[in-house]
């Protein structure tokens, strides 16, 4: 095997990773993972790490689990590859029966792809064919909010609205209407008023913009409850459930982008589910294999498929695909890890987690930098301030919140921030022995950094 120093070699001198400066990055020594083990990560030195972050949010019940391990291993002696253009192949169809059965109720049809983006990327689609199809030719335009995060593909960067991830590409994007974020922190009316009446605000900006476009609007997406890359930002109570009679009284259909939030995140298996809501369509990825393989799956109704049923002559065929669609390997993992769910009763299990978090955030929030926590469910954001009075923020250029993410590190923890946001968002099964020696090095990581 390469020892350390060559794998950081090989890594500089050929690999461009995501959302990095690689000037900065040629001149590091990355840590190299070569193994995990349940919510650890291990690099080529024997180091261990609590993996804070899931693996970007996509780690569900922790690393090299054996049910899963075999349910790959099983498949892989089957068949590896089989396409779905022309066939049907086993666990992509019981798969796609068992995410119906657990979606919210109306949500009776799969289509399958391999990353969020790509998802969301399918969800506009549809929606925009659905309307040509209804006879709507004008409802070709999409509303999303300011701070929303989407994905990377064209058009989820269209819908998407964090200027630092998006701007670069404003010449190559469709052009949507953007509304307020449904929380903002650092806004001029929450310095004046209160969060409420932002929030109030909010929602009546985004009414005024649905009815000044509505002709043209094809549909609204949204991170249900909460906007994760652009700094976990919480909704509040029965904004969604608002959202959702927006969209039915001006005949918007609603896309719920729950590639973060979706399997377990937010406390129920869907985010949805939480206000009672089922969108027209609702993008799913990330936690869809437990953090294993690629996979995603847009859901949609039986009337939105229905408007692309036809003769081939009328030309109503939903014209898109990928070559690994419903791959059944990576199907046999979210298989696995749907059984998962279940044997371990993992839903009723994150009750007394979540509580602990909520009662250590609240702990966190008094110290000195700590501007605002943030938590729905399993996911958590401590926002960096440079005066906790004023609420004024570091600059992003500092980059207090990856000094922080440094300096934890030390204390045995991967995180990621966003911004000067601290996120936590560790895998589901994470104990609560191991869930307190997560925050207890955040806070002294923030300690060490801040004061």
């Amino acid at each position: 095997m390469n020892d350390t120093r060559t794998l950081r070699e090989y890594d500089r001198k050929h690999i461009w990773h995501p959302f990095t400066q690689m000037r900065e990055w040629e001149e590091s020594d990355p840590i190299v993972i070569v193994r995990g083990e349940g919510c650890w990560l291990i690099d080529s030195l024997g180091n261990r790490y609590l993996d804070g972050v899931g693996s970007i949010w996509t780690n569900v019940h922790g690393h090299a689990v054996p049910e899963i391990n075999q349910a790959v291993k099983d498949q892989l002696d089957r068949i590896e590859h089989a396409t779905l253009l022309g066939l049907a192949n086993d666990k992509a169809a019981i798969l796609a029966k068992r995410l119906v059965d657990i979606a919210p109720p109306g949500l009776t049809k799969v289509f399958y792809s391999d990353n969020g983006s790509t998802a969301v990327e399918i969800g506009l689609k549809m929606a925009f064919q659905y309307w040509q199809h209804k006879g709507r030719p004008e409802k070709t335009r999409f509303i999303s909010f300011r701070n929303a995060y989407h994905g990377d593909t064209i058009g989820a960067v269209s819908v998407g609205g964090i200027d630092i991830f998006h701007a670069v590409f404003n010449p190559l994007l469709f052009k949507a209407v953007h509304a307020p974020s449904p929380y903002c922190y650092h806004c001029e009316l929450c310095l004046e008023k209160n969060h409420a009446d932002c929030n109030r605000e909010c929602l009546n900006e985004l009414e005024r913009l649905i009815t000044a476009n509505a002709n043209e609007l094809a549909g609204l997406v949204i991170e249900p409850l909460v906007q994760g890359a652009g700094g976990m930002i919480v909704q509040p109570p029965g904004f969604l459930k608002r959202i959702r009679e927006l969209c039915d009284r001006f005949e918007l259909l609603m896309i719920a982008d729950e590639v973060a939030v979706g399997f377990g995140r937010t406390g129920s298996m869907f985010a949805c589910q939480q206000e009672g809501v089922t969108p027209d369509i609702m993008a799913l990825s990330k936690g869809i294999t437990g953090g294993y393989l690629p996979l995603a799956a847009t859901m949609t109704t039986k009337e939105i498929y229905n408007a692309f049923l036809g003769e081939y002559r009328e030309m109503k065929t939903f014209f898109h695909g990928h070559t690994f669609t419903g791959n059944p390997v990576c199907c046999a993992a979210a298989l696995a890890s749907l059984d998962l769910f279940e044997e371990n009763r993992l839903i009723e299990a994150l009750e007394p987690k979540i509580e602990y978090l909520s009662e250590r955030l609240n702990s966190l929030s008094k110290l000195q930098h700590v501007g605002n926590v943030r938590q729905c469910g399993m996911i958590a954001g401590i926002e960096m301030v440079r005066d906790k009075t004023t609420r004024e923020p570091y600059n992003w250029e500092e980059r207090v919140g990856m000094q922080i993410c440094q300096e934890a590190k030390n204390h045995g923890l991967f995180l990621r921030p966003l911004g000067n946001v601290i996120v936590v968002f560790p895998p589901l099964v994470i104990s609560l022995e191991e869930l307190k020696f997560l925050l207890d090095g955040i806070e002294t990581s923030i300690i060490n950094i801040c004061g």
